[in-house]
C-alpha cells in the first residue's frame, strides 16, 4: 500500500532534479556575466588598437599631410573618429575636444592612452607627441565601439540557454538514473511489509546504496527465519492443544453415552483432571507471554531483599520436589537488597525452579543463590538435569526451540516457560542467561539492577 501524496513529501528524484537545474542555471548565469565582461573588454582593446594604429600613422605622417588629413575629417557630419592636432603652443585644431591635461602631456612629449568624457560622452582616446612638440590626438565613442555587443551577447546568451535545456534534460535523465536504486529498495521494502518474503534486491553498484541492500536482505532473511519458526510454535502448540481436547471430548462422549463403567469413573475423572491442567497450563503462558508483549504490562517497584524471596519460593517448592525426591536448597543468607518489583521477582523465580524440577532426576538438587553485583543482584538457579549444550544455552529462551529438540529426549513443558521469563527479567530492566553447569545440570542467571 502506498503512502498518501499529502504525507509523501518531495521525492529524491525530484530533489536531484530540483538541485541539478539550479547549479547549472547558477552556472549558466555565472558564464554569462563572464561572457558580457569578456565581450566588452574584447570590444574596447580591439578599438583601442585601431585608435592607436590610426594615431600612429597621422604622427609618422609630413606634417602638411597631416594638417589636410585632421581638416578633412573635420568637416564630415558623422565621421567614425574625432581627430586633432596640438600646435608646441597648446593650440589644437581639428574636430575632437581634447582635455587640457593631455596637452600638456603632449607638450612635454609624452603619448596618451586614456578615457575621458565631453559633452556628455565617453570616448576612447589616443595621443602622439611628434617631432618638435605638440602633437595629434584621436578619440572614438565609447558608445560606437560596443554597437556590435549586443548582438554578440545576444548569441552567447542563445548557446547558454540551449546549454541550459541540454543541462536540464541530462539532470533528468542523471536524477532519474541516482534515484533508481532507492526507487527499487523502497519497491523492495514495500513488498517485504505486504508480507512478500524472499523479495529480490537488483545491485545497483554504488556502495552506499549496496549497504541498503544488504541490510534489507539481512532483514528480509530474518523476517523468513523468525516467521519460519513462529509457524512451528504455532503448529506445536496447536498440537499440543488438541491432544488433551480430544481426549477430553472423547471422554465426555464416552460419558454421555453412558459407555464408562462405574467402576472407572474415578480413573476417567483423573484423566480428565489431568488432561484440563495440561490446557490450563498453556493458556496461562500464552496469556501472560501475551501480557508481558503489551504495552499496558505494569511493574510496582519497591526496596526488596532478593534473599527473603528466594528463601520463600524454596520453601513453597519444597513439598513438591520432595514428592520427586528432589531437594530445593538456598545457598544465602545474608540480605541482597535492590528496588524492584518483589513480586514480578518471585514469579521468575517460580517459573525457573518449576523447569529445573521438571529436568531433575530423583536424588538431585535445585540450589538457589543470591549475590550482591554491578550495582544489583545476580541470581542463580541450578539443576541436576541433563543440562544445556553451547547451541542450547544461546537458543534456550528462543519460544519452543528446546521443547522441539527434546520433546521426545526429556520431560518438557509448554515451550513457553523460559521465554517468559527472558522477557519478564527485560520488563525488569535485567538479564538472564544459561549455562551448562561443570559436573552437569544447568544454570540460570538473573541480574537485576540495584
Amino acid at each position: 500500500m502506498t503512502e498518501p501524496a499529502a504525507t509523501r513529501g518531495v521525492s529524491l528524484r525530484t530533489r536531484i532534479l530540483a538541485a541539478t537545474v539550479i547549479v547549472a542555471l547558477i552556472a549558466v548565469l555565472a558564464t554569462a556575466l563572464a561572457a558580457l565582461q569578456l565581450v566588452r573588454s574584447i570590444d574596447t582593446t580591439s578599438a583601442r588598437a585601431e585608435l592607436s594604429a590610426q594615431v600612429d600613422r597621422l604622427a609618422k605622417a609630413k606634417p602638411a599631410t597631416r594638417d589636410a588629413i585632421i581638416a578633412g575629417l573635420s568637416q564630415l557630419d558623422n565621421p567614425g573618429t574625432l581627430v586633432a592636432a596640438v600646435s608646441p603652443a597648446g593650440a589644437v585644431t581639428g574636430s575632437a575636444p581634447v582635455p587640457r591635461r593631455v596637452i600638456v602631456q603632449l607638450r612635454a612629449g609624452r603619448d596618451v592612452s586614456t578615457t575621458v568624457r565631453s559633452g556628455g560622452t565617453s570616448y576612447l582616446l589616443e595621443g602622439r607627441a611628434t617631432a618638435g612638440g605638440g602633437g595629434v590626438v584621436a578619440l572614438q565613442d565609447v558608445g560606437t565601439v560596443r554597437a556590435l555587443t549586443p548582438t554578440v551577447v545576444g548569441r552567447i546568451l542563445l548557446a547558454l540557454a540551449i546549454g541550459f535545456v541540454v543541462a536540464a534534460i541530462a539532470a533528468f535523465f542523471v536524477a532519474r538514473a541516482l534515484a533508481k536504486p532507492l526507487v527499487n529498495l523502497a519497491g523492495a521494502a514495500r513488498r517485504m511489509a505486504a508480507g512478500q518474503r524472499n523479495v529480490p534486491l537488483v545491485p545497483s553498484g554504488i556502495p552506499e546504496v549496496g549497504d541498503v541492500e544488504a541490510a534489507l536482505g539481512s532483514l528480509d532473511s530474518a523476517l523468513v527465519h523468525s516467521e519460519g519458526r513462529q509457524r512451528e510454535f504455532l503448529l506445536s502448540i496447536s498440537h499440543e492443544l488438541r491432544t488433551p481436547l480430544t481426549a477430553i471430548r472423547g471422554y465426555a462422549e464416552a460419558l454421555g453415552d453412558g459407555l464408562i463403567p462405574a467402576d472407572q469413573l474415578t480413573q476417567v475423572g483423573k484423566t480428565l483432571e489431568a488432561e484440563a491442567e495440561r490446557l490450563t497450563a498453556f493458556t496461562t503462558d500464552l496469556l501472560a507471554l501475551a501480557r508481558l508483549e503489551a504495552d499496558d504490562f505494569s511493574l510496582q517497584p519497591a526496596a526488596v531483599d532478593v534473599v527473603s524471596v528466594l528463601a520463600a519460593a524454596a520453601a513453597a517448592w519444597r513439598a513438591a520436589a520432595s514428592s520427586g525426591g528432589v531437594v530445593v536448597e538456598l545457598a544465602a543468607s545474608e540480605p541482597v537488597m535492590v528496588t524492584t518489583d518483589g513480586a514480578r521477582l518471585r514469579q521468575l523465580v517460580d517459573g525457573l525452579i518449576e523447569n529445573a524440577l521438571r529436568v531433575s532426576p530423583s536424588g538431585s538438587r535445585v540450589a538457589l543463590s543470591a549475590r550482591s553485583g554491578g550495582g544489583g543482584a545476580v541470581i542463580d538457579v541450578a539443576d541436576g538435569g541433563p543440562g544445556l549444550t553451547a547451541e542450547d544455552a544461546a537458543q534456550a529462551f528462543e519460544r519452543g526451540v528446546l521443547r522441539e529438540r527434546y520433546r521426545d529426549a526429556r520431560p518438557v513443558g509448554s515451550g513457553l516457560g523460559l521465554s517468559i521469563a527472558s522477557r519478564l527479567v527485560e520488563r525488569m530492566g535485567g538479564t538472564i542467561s544459561a549455562h551448562g553447569a561443570t559436573g552437569g545440570g544447568a544454570v540460570f542467571r538473573i541480574t537485576i539492577p540495584g
